[in-house]
């Protein structure tokens, strides 16, 4: 069984993620949804759209995954908070 997560890896989780460029990101896969062009991640809104992510050797599952770690991730740690404070306690 995997130990529980303590307050300072959950910190250095959030951190990391707070230091990867803004997201959101979407995964974009050529033939599902694009008809040209290479597979990528965007990141950022379309409004302010940042760098687009290009990975090799990635499947289509490991690319929507990476994207939605991008918002994932956040929200995870931020609900694993929430409960915590909830119950009162920390690791």
């Amino acid at each position: 069984m995997t130990p529980p997560l303590s307050d300072a890896e959950l910190d250095e989780i959030e951190a990391r993620a707070r230091a990867a460029t803004p997201g959101p990101w979407t995964s974009f896969v050529e033939g599902r949804d694009h008809q040209s062009g290479s597979d990528f991640i965007m990141t950022g809104p379309d409004t302010n759209r940042g760098e687009d992510i290009e990975l090799l050797g990635a499947t289509a599952a490991d690319q929507d995954f990476i994207a939605a770690s991008r918002q994932d991730v956040p929200r995870l740690v931020a609900e694993i908070r929430r409960l915590r404070k909830q119950l009162g306690g920390s690791n």
